[in-house]
């Protein structure tokens, strides 16, 4: 095999389509969507193999269409993807040829990655591979604290002879597979290192377990313009926050790196149908802004059906989350967190020469902006390109003369009526 290794300049230069296009889809799909109760159901009801096995022998997605997926997920607006190959419960979507626990043995009967990469990088989307660093299905995977039979000590003592090392070589023989077999991979995102768990009788797991360090040097020697998130508890290319909105933009050791915040539509990452807790469209467009503007991206999961469909409350919500960014792209993509201070109930993005002010809470009459008297030059809605006035002094209301903070003031003059979208956005020309 060549030898391929990545500089720190090369992987800033790779890095460059991931920080322009922010906003990526998330699908966690999988055996689990039959159970329809969260993709941890396997740990959080502690089901045994037997009782796991009636999802498999029932997998069958007749309505699955990678290519509808591709567009709805292009329609909101969208540039990348990241599906699991394979969770926590080691379902494997694809033919892997080191296991008979994949989807071309359930009535499925056939690869679904291979499928899905085609239809999305067909759609024109960046291709992303989630894959669980752990396999409660595994015969040498050590049962620990978060194993589903960790409270039968029967299952326990015939476990304890397991031997992880056994479990790694396939845990690197998946990811070479993962590697080869599907042309070029832009993300390769792994999931669940937990080395600092104790639960006295069992430890969790991390980078010497995995053997991080080799396995990332195959992942480059096989993909050397590939991506990987920082989940071998090694740095990565990216950190990602989970399910929580950072209140500035992520460091590392004092040091500002590239980061997305990976978020749900309603709580769960898998299929969950009796989940009520979605989150409006207002709100995920306040997310995706809130991110950009601390200089990350936002990945948003869907958890497909078991018949293999995004539910209509998924596609709604993407939708109305398309209906906004195709008219506020340029607020969004390629765009970063900027040196001015929003106003408050506000959000500021900015890309070259143009900064753009997200109004998350519609004011009366007025917007100011502090220490920007003679930095703009012009200012409009992003929505409909209509203008924005703009005064170079407070002079709305009583006006104080020897106001310092006054004089150095713009003031933007806004309609008593709010615009009709998700979050009304203002370019502003900088001078």
């Amino acid at each position: 095999m060549k030898q391929t290794q990545q500089t720190p300049q090369s992987a800033e230069q790779h890095k460059q389509w991931f920080i322009q296009d922010r906003f990526g889809i998330f699908i966690h799909w999988g055996i689990y969507s039959l159970a329809a109760r969260h993709e941890w159901v396997k740990n959080y009801e502690e089901l045994t193999d037997e009782h796991y096995q009636r999802y498999f022998d029932h997998f069958d997605p007749d309505l699955f269409d990678p290519t509808e997926w591709a567009r709805i997920a292009k329609r909101a607006g969208m540039r990348y993807a990241v599906i699991t190959t394979k969770h926590h419960d080691g379902f494997c979507l694809w033919d892997s040829q080191l296991t008979d626990y994949k989807a071309t043995n359930t009535p499925a009967g056939r690869d679904l990655i291979q499928e899905w990469v085609e239809a999305f990088r067909a759609g024109g989307l960046k291709i992303g591979f989630y894959h669980s660093l752990i396999d409660w299905h595994h015969p040498e995977f050590p049962v620990d604290g978060f194993h589903p039979q960790r409270d039968d000590l029967e299952f326990r003592e015939q476990a304890k002879h397991r031997d992880i090392r056994k479990y790694t070589e396939y845990l690197h023989g998946q990811v070479r597979e993962l590697l080869t077999n599907y042309g070029q991979i832009d993300i390769i995102w792994f999931d669940c290192s937990y080395s600092s768990r104790d639960w006295g009788w069992s430890q969790g797991k991390g980078k010497k377990d995995w053997q991080s360090e080799q396995l990332l040097k195959m992942v480059h020697e096989l993909q050397p313009q590939i991506l990987v998130n920082d989940r071998l508890e090694i740095r990565g290319d990216f950190s990602t926050p989970e399910q929580v909105q950072p209140r500035e933009w992520v460091k590392v050791d004092g040091e500002r790196v590239a980061w997305e915040a990976c978020q749900t539509l309603n709580g769960s990452w898998g299929y969950d149908r009796d989940n009520l807790n979605w989150k409006s469209p207002d709100l995920l467009v306040c997310m995706l802004i809130d991110t950009v503007s601390k200089g990350g991206n936002l990945l948003l999961n869907v958890g497909p059906t078991a018949r293999g469909e995004f539910e209509s409350r998924a596609v709604a919500t993407l939708d109305a989350m398309g209906t906004w960014t195709r008219k506020h792209a340029r607020s969004i993509y390629g765009a970063s967190a900027s040196e001015f201070v929003a106003p408050p109930d506000c959000r500021l993005t900015q890309h070259g020469d143009r900064l753009y002010l997200h109004i998350f809470s519609w004011p009366m009459g007025a917007l100011y902006l502090e220490n920007m008297v003679g930095r703009v030059a012009y200012a409009q809605f992003l929505h409909d390109g209509s203008e924005v006035r703009i005064q170079d002094r407070t002079q709305v209301g009583h006006q104080v003369e020897n106001d310092p903070v006054a004089t150095n003031t713009l003031t933007l003059l806004l309609p008593i009526q709010r615009p009709d979208v998700l979050v009304p956005v203002i370019e502003l020309f900088l001078k």
